[in-house]
């Protein structure tokens, strides 16, 4: 589904990524770990289309995704691509169903169907209860299944991660985890999660080590 091939970007003098070779399959879930500063969290942004290589080649269902620019490339990234962050990135001022319905309003959908989108995955999630909540009223779990929903109500085909329990505590941080393989089970929804989360990362259907800018285990 998604191949990345000889993928390098520097920054400045810094050589950040030198040559990735990384092929991510329908409904797997890979998980990328390794020291900071390997490179895991710059990969996960070109991957998802945040930032530009300088080489390399990105696909992503035959799609070529470096050749998309502009409105094409944020509408592709809207309408087949999910993330979810550490810091949930909520806005304060919307209440919890209308910060996850802001990439299908983005998307142009109809608010009914956008409605029924949220609910299914507001039941999934467990926060139906918590929609009309702002954010300020809302647990850092809760906050975090928010913006989870909010990355999958344009049903992507591909989820991108980056220390999404990183701000939890132990016990949200495995229900987080749990949720992301009944979603991926649900949905068919592959997922590329950075983390240093020993134990998320042992249950992913396969983990990717890098260091100082490559890939060294699988």
């Amino acid at each position: 589904m998604l191949i990345a091939k000889g993928i390098h970007k520097s920054y400045g003098s810094l050589e950040v990524l030198k040559g990735v070779d990384l092929e991510i399959s329908k409904g797997e879930i890979v998980s990328i770990v390794g020291a900071s500063g390997a490179g895991k969290s710059t990969l996960l942004h070109l991957l998802g289309t945040l930032d530009r290589p300088d080489l390399g080649s990105l696909f992503l269902n035959d799609q070529n995704l470096l050749q998309l620019q502009g409105d094409a490339l944020a509408e592709f990234r809207n309408s087949r691509i999910g993330f979810i962050f550490q810091f949930h990135n909520l806005l304060p001022e919307f209440t919890a169903q209308e910060n996850i319905c802001i990439p299908g309003f983005i998307q142009g959908r109809e608010e009914k169907e956008l409605t029924h989108r949220v609910e299914e995955l507001a039941e999934i999630l467990g926060i139906r209860h918590r929609l009309e909540h702002k954010p300020s009223e809302l647990s850092g779990g809760e906050q975090q299944r928010v913006a989870v929903a909010r990355a999958l109500i344009n049903s992507p085909d591909l989820v991108f991660a980056d220390e999404p329990s990183g701000n939890l505590d132990t016990s949200n941080a495995r229900a987080l985890h749990d949720l992301f393989f009944k979603l991926r089970d649900t949905f068919q929804l592959s997922f590329v999660i950075v983390t240093h989360n020993e134990e998320l990362a042992a249950k992913a259907d396969r983990k990717v080590v890098m260091k100082d800018g490559r890939i060294v285990g699988t």
